[in-house]
């Protein structure tokens, strides 16, 4: 796939693809789920890419019950949105959006935000089923508006930035990322409680954060950073070095690309790294599949205005 391809440039090519890529076995009512019995509607006063289903006669398209549903941006524009946010390694600012799409910043800001609604992955169970290794880490980014502000003569330390922590399974390369309220035992390991199953092979640094975890995983392994020990003199396999990586790719888009990200759309953001790293040309994922993948992501995903602004961490 390339960027002079119909799809992009033509919304019936458009709507074909999408067609084909969200219908693989025939068009799927999303009123009744009855999959390829449906008619399609060509008369002249019907709508492009209309159908009638024959079991509910509920009419519909290929985007009724998408984060694309009611959009006035031709088709053409949201694959292209779509391709090009699952294509760019660290992301694509609105801004940049804005002028490759020929749209508003603010319809450029939103779209990149439906996209990413997307990206959520249908499989939410927990990494390390089958004693598969899982490196957990933190990071820091930005600043926390709802953290306490340092002490007089103090400097901003991690407490009053923003705080990820983040799950890399090494067997399959997924990721999965959440924002953290506060640093702490309370904050952090809940979230990696749920994410985490007991046959995991938990690998961390020497934090004292996951010290109590060993007792609810097969085993645990840790590094010393602070003694600038990155991979284990006994076991070259006990490191966190991939989740490393993932920081890497993920710090320098969200200072490179993005700048600025509020607390409230973090979690957005995060879903975005985690589908392209999940995805990642190493795994022997191409752009054009990935975008594909996102497309077959639209369902059930409505994102409003309203809904847009809610923090969540589920």
């Amino acid at each position: 796939m390339n960027l002079t391809d119909p799809i992009f440039t033509d919304e019936t090519k458009a709507r074909e693809h999408l067609e084909r890529t969200r219908w693989p076995h025939g068009p799927v009512c999303p009123h009744c789920g009855v999959v390829d019995q449906a008619t399609k509607l060509e008369g002249e006063k019907h709508r492009k890419g209309l159908y009638q289903c024959n079991a509910c006669r509920e009419q519909f398209t290929v985007t009724v019950g998408t984060v694309f549903e009611k959009s006035k941006v031709p088709l053409n524009k949201w694959l292209l949105a779509t391709y090009l946010l699952s294509a760019s390694k660290k992301g694509m600012s609105a801004h940049q959006l804005h002028r490759t799409l020929g749209v508003t910043y603010k319809t450029a800001w939103f779209m990149a935000h439906r996209i990413r609604e997307a990206m959520i992955p249908e499989d939410n169970g927990p990494f390390g089923k089958g004693g598969a290794t899982v490196e957990v880490d933190e990071t820091f980014l930005g600043t926390d508006p709802d953290a306490p502000k340092p002490r007089p003569g103090k400097s901003r330390g991690v407490k009053q930035m923003m705080k990820v922590v983040s799950l890399v399974e090494r067997e399959t390369g997924r990721a999965r990322s959440f924002v953290a309220d506060e640093y702490s035992i309370q904050g952090i390991i809940p979230i990696v409680e749920r994410n985490l199953h007991a046959e995991a092979k938990l690998m961390t640094d020497e934090s004292r954060l996951y010290t109590a975890m060993g007792a609810s995983v097969a085993s645990h392994n840790t590094v010393n950073h602070s003694a600038k020990e990155y991979v284990s003199r006994e076991n070259r396999l006990i490191h966190t070095n991939t989740i490393e990586g993932f920081f890497g790719v993920f710090k320098r888009g969200m200072r490179g690309v993005y700048q600025h990200c509020g607390k409230q759309h973090l979690h957005r953001y995060l879903r975005e790294f985690d589908f392209r790293y999940s995805m990642r040309s190493a795994l022997g994922v191409d752009d054009a599949t990935r975008a594909d993948e996102a497309l077959r992501g639209i369902g059930g995903k409505r994102l409003t205005y309203r809904r847009i602004g809610e923090a969540a961490n589920a």
